[in-house]
């Protein structure tokens, strides 16, 4: 069997740090940016387990399932948290930074999720930026759903570690991501005793063999086609213009909740304030007494192509999801989106007013 996927040449180590550098262009980093060869999970892990310790005092921001997850693997690393929850449907405040750092002067890590779209709600990263750099804290951020639809920007934030993939509003792959990565953030890794070394988790490994070496060996064999992929994925955006992408994905968005609110029969926003919302994806609320997992079943039913999903987990009775990112961020994939909720709420007996929400959706795209 022959296929043209099967005999590429070898990806070289000059082209692995070209696409590097892309990366570092798209961020406006002067930091050393590190591709790593899995899912967004292994770097986001990898800066964890490098940074935190015994002696590390975390705060930890839970605006959504990730963030939950960060203090696990930070407990893990025998750090102190402090979890800061804040409701899915809203946004964590600088203020409320300010207040913990108040309260816990001796915090030194501070970990957040720039866009969630597992619940619609973003941060305002740049605010708290500054909070964090006003204390000394190391400021690690997962912006994995938000590069792309809205701006990234670590070395203008005082992110020290600002991990991305592809998968979302980039538009490329899964297969591979990528951490920026402050002097700061090597030092403290180098002081770390507990820092993962000889490991596929190791960030380490990455700054003593390849960024110390002068990006001329590789750890290992690349994961080719992903890295393809992701350079195809940066070529594209550059040609079409960052500006450009991210206001696709906020014109998106904008559609997306004046049409659900438009489209009436109980279905509301789930993020209260638009200013909160993610452009990335939009949540919305089942009406009441409607399962949300039920309602986008019957909605795929109508157009199995809608970028649809019921919410993750606890909130797969109340939280319909609209992943109007990447390829999905356009006006077709919205009007899809409503006139599928819109057939799903009307077999339920509910009235709604779908062609309202493409007019409605319409007027706020433009």
């Amino acid at each position: 069997m022959t296929h043209p996927f099967l005999h590429l040449a070898p990806l070289t180590a000059a082209r692995f740090a070209s696409i590097e550098d892309r990366v570092a262009r798209l961020l406006r980093t002067e930091q050393d940016v590190v591709i790593m060869q899995g899912e967004a999970l292994l770097p986001l892990e990898g800066a964890i387990r490098g940074t935190a310790g015994p002696g590390t005092t975390a705060l930890n921001v839970i605006t959504g399932p990730y963030g939950q997850t960060f203090g696990d693997w930070l407990r893990d690393c025998g750090a102190t948290v402090i979890d800061l929850p804040v409701p899915f449907h809203t946004a964590v405040t600088a203020g409320r930074i300010r207040e913990a750092f108040a309260e816990h002067p001796e915090i030194d890590f501070v970990s957040l999720v720039h866009a969630e779209a597992a619940t619609g709600n973003t941060n305002p990263v740049a605010e708290i930026g500054e909070v964090v750099r006003e204390r000394g804290a190391l400021f690690y951020l997962d912006a994995v759903a938000s590069v792309g639809a809205e701006p990234v920007l670590p070395d203008a934030w005082g992110v020290d570690l600002c991990v991305i993939g592809a998968q979302k509003a980039m538009g490329g792959p899964a297969g591979v991501s990528a951490v920026s990565v402050s002097a700061r953030a090597w030092a403290r890794m180098a002081a770390n005793p507990r820092a993962p070394r000889r490991s596929y988790l190791s960030l380490l490994d990455w700054k003593e063999r390849w960024v110390d070496g002068g990006r001329k060996a590789l750890l290992h064999a690349p994961a080719q086609l992903e890295m393809l992929a992701l350079e195809a994925c940066l070529e594209r955006i550059e040609a079409v213009g960052l500006d450009a992408v991210m206001a696709r994905h906020a014109s998106a968005a904008a559609a997306t909740r004046a049409g659900a609110v438009a489209l009436g029969g109980g279905l509301q926003p789930y993020v209260d304030e638009a200013a909160d919302a993610a452009p990335v994806a939009t949540t919305l609320r089942a009406p009441s007494g409607v399962d949300a997992s039920e309602l986008v079943t019957r909605a795929l039913e109508s157009d199995p192509g809608a970028p649809l999903a019921a919410g993750g987990g606890a909130l797969a009775k109340e939280m319909i999801r609209v992943n109007h990112y990447g390829p999905d961020a356009t006006p077709g994939a919205v009007r899809a989106s409503l006139s599928a909720l819109g057939a799903a709420l009307a077999a339920r007996g509910l009235t709604v007013d779908v062609e309202g929400a493409l007019w409605a959706a319409e007027d706020a795209r433009r």
